[in-house]
């Protein structure tokens, strides 16, 4: 018999249906001691809460989240809101003992995302944050595999997050849909919606970053603002290009943009060491493609892993082999884990203290573009 655990998610846009998803499928698949229950969900518009609660099977709605962290039968608080809500909300839920799966970016800046791994840390509250490209079996073998030594020293890292979506100028700033154009709503641009997923991973993948430097560009200067109807100055960083130095040696580039034509979501990264290389695409997420330098050299060239086997990452609990799986499965094997590690006893990756890390590169990165000189990360 499982224990219910009692789920209260703030906010119902994109990612509250991918975490609510989640939450649905998770007991079907996974062996799991704890089972999540669609207790409430909270947003403003009582009417649009209800809807998604009809349509996703949550039992109760409110319209203020602090209604719902007070309840006695929420036990842990999933905040799916714009960046500048979530440290009130989390503090205020660590505060109430509720445990907290926080949406990325941890925080607008670190200040911020430091005062709220106090109060986690001081509550002792289970926590964690939804950077989920970790859970692409395909990355989490690429850390299995650099664990196992087989890139051996690593000399190289680079990620390319590029869309297109906001070229045109027409398009607002502001309100339900466009917040994350909004820097008041959003803190940063591509720096803390995109490169936060490709930093999130290459320190899970290759450790920390000692320093950057970086460049970022706004294209379009002004944008009508939803709230006042009135063209306001953009403050979000639509494009950020920056090199990185690894604190094993290891040098870096990253790049994002929404500036990319023909680009929808082209999430890549690639890692080269001594003994071989990595490298993967959102585009084609159940491969890994691998080069052994160890292959006899007239055989020496790059593979393609097919991810669908039972000894990969998580595919056990899923399809015969050959069959794959998708982007909304990462968000699956989040909450799996985080509800075995409740079992167990022990945190969730990343922590809001492991999300602290690469809210301090963002800082940086934009101190870095602001200042135009390399910044060390502390």
């Amino acid at each position: 018999m499982t224990k219910p655990l009692n789920i209260g998610m703030i906010g119902y846009g994109f990612m509250g249906r991918a975490h609510t998803n989640a939450y649905a499928k998770v007991n079907h698949f996974f062996d799991l001691e704890y089972r999540p229950v669609l207790k409430a969900v909270c947003a403003r518009d009582a009417a649009k809460a209800q809807a998604f609660a009809d349509n996703w099977g949550y039992e109760s709605i409110e319209t203020d989240w602090r209604a719902l962290i007070a309840r006695d039968d929420i036990d842990a608080v999933d905040i799916c809101t714009p960046n500048n809500l979530h440290r009130e909300i989390a503090i205020a839920a660590a505060r109430a003992g509720k445990m907290i799966l926080c949406e990325k970016p941890l925080s607008m800046n670190v200040a911020e995302g430091e005062e709220m791994c106090r109060e986690v840390e001081k509550a002792g509250v289970a926590n964690t944050v939804w950077y989920n490209y970790r859970r692409v079996p395909a990355v989490s073998l690429a850390k299995q595999m650099i664990e196992e030594g087989r890139l051996g020293r690593i000399f190289h890292y680079r990620a390319v997050f590029l869309q297109d979506w906001t070229i045109s100028a027409d398009l607002p700033q502001g309100g339900q849909a466009l917040w994350r154009l909004d820097a008041a709503a959003a803190g940063s641009g591509v720096t803390g919606d995109l490169l936060a997923h490709c930093i999130d991973t290459a320190l899970w993948l290759n450790g920390g970053i000692d320093n950057v430097t970086a460049m970022t560009e706004t294209f379009i200067k002004e944008r009508v603002h939803t709230a006042t109807g009135q063209k306001q100055k953009v403050e979000i960083d639509d494009a950020c290009a920056f090199l990185a130095r690894f604190r094993n040696g290891a040098l870096a580039t990253f790049e994002s943009t929404r500036y990319a034509r023909g680009h929808k979501a082209l999430y890549t990264l690639e890692i080269n060491g001594e003994k071989g290389s990595l490298r993967w695409d959102l585009h084609d997420l159940h491969r890994l493609e691998y080069f052994d330098y160890a292959n006899e050299s007239r055989y020496r060239g790059w593979r393609s892993i097919h991810i669908t086997d039972g000894d990969h990452p998580y595919m056990k609990h899923w399809w015969v082999p050959g069959l794959q799986i998708g982007y909304e499965h990462s968000f699956v094997h989040h909450v799996a884990d985080f509800l075995a590690d409740l079992a167990a006893g022990r945190p969730t990756g990343p922590t809001f203290r492991d999300a602290l890390e690469t809210q301090k590169v963002c800082d940086a990165v934009l101190d870095s573009a602001r200042s135009g000189r390399w910044v060390s990360i502390t």
